[in-house]
This record gives structure tokens, sequence and C-alpha cells, in this order.
């Protein structure tokens, strides 16, 4: 469908990543449209899988999670029974917020969002003790500058 979506169809996605919260009439009327059409379009876009969920964006610092690590990992593993034992331990992990596969000399880097240094050692210690890992490591965001979920349309 991307090859296919409209301006129209790009102003509601464009609205619907900034906030979700309002009704299908305000998003029409910021649009230029009106309701029924947009309505329909979002429901096309949700069916065909464009729009895969909608969510609340939280304030970790406000609930505590002020430490932020970039840990990046390389294994000597790469066996089929490491992987999916390396996926599930990271799957199971909520502190983990993102993790990639990556080409290159870091075969991992994943974002892990914690309370303090001492949350993490607890969460590198649980994720040393399920799986083998040849080298990690981990840096500390000292600052976020940017971040957005928002894809640029």
């Amino acid at each position: 469908m991307a090859d296919r979506m409209d301006e129209l169809d790009r102003k509601i996605l464009l609205q619907l990543q900034k906030d979700t919260t309002p009704s299908i009439e305000e998003i029409a009327r910021s649009v230029g449209s009106s309701k029924t059409p947009v309505w329909n379009r979002i429901r096309k876009m949700r069916e065909k899988g464009i729009i895969t969920r909608e969510v609340a964006i939280l304030d970790a610092d406000a609930l505590g999670f002020e430490a932020c690590f970039f840990v990046l990992i390389r294994t000597s593993e790469h066996d089929a029974g490491w992987q999916k034992a390396f996926l599930k331990a990271l799957r199971e992990r909520a502190e983990v917020q993102e993790a990639h596969r990556l080409a290159g000399d870091i075969d991992y880097i994943l974002k892990v969002r914690v309370p303090n240094a001492r949350a993490y050692d607890v969460f590198y210690q649980a994720l040393i003790s399920e799986v083998k890992i040849h080298n990690v490591t981990a840096l500390l965001s000292m600052e976020e500058i940017k971040s957005t979920t928002a894809l640029p349309l």
C-alpha cells in the first residue's frame, strides 16, 4: 500500500504518529477532509498492517528508569540453538526496549532501560548466565537528544 498512498493518507499517518487521542472528527479537520473517508482510510491501513498498534508513550525518567544503556554484543556462537536461546532471553526481559542484529564487527545492539547502574548489572549477570557471550560493551547514554517513533513520511 505504501506505493499507493496519497497525500491524504500521509497527512493522516503524520497526525497519528504525533497523537492518536484526537477523535476521528478532529483528525479529519486537521488533515482537511471529512470524518467518513478518514475513518475508512485508517481502518484500511490497520487491516493492511500499516498501522500495527497504538500505544501510550511513557516518560521513563518520571517512572524511575533514569539509565539508558546501549549494549554492544559480540558472540562466537552462531548456531540456531544459541540464537534461539539468546532471542528468548531478550524477549523475556522488559528492560530490553530494542534489539537489533547487525552487520559488521558487532553482532547485536540492545537498548536497555533500567533505574540505575546496579539494575543494569543485575540484567547483565542474568543475561550472561543464560547464554554464552564473547564480548559485551555497555555504553551509558548521558543525554537523550532525540527519540521518536515517527517515520519520515
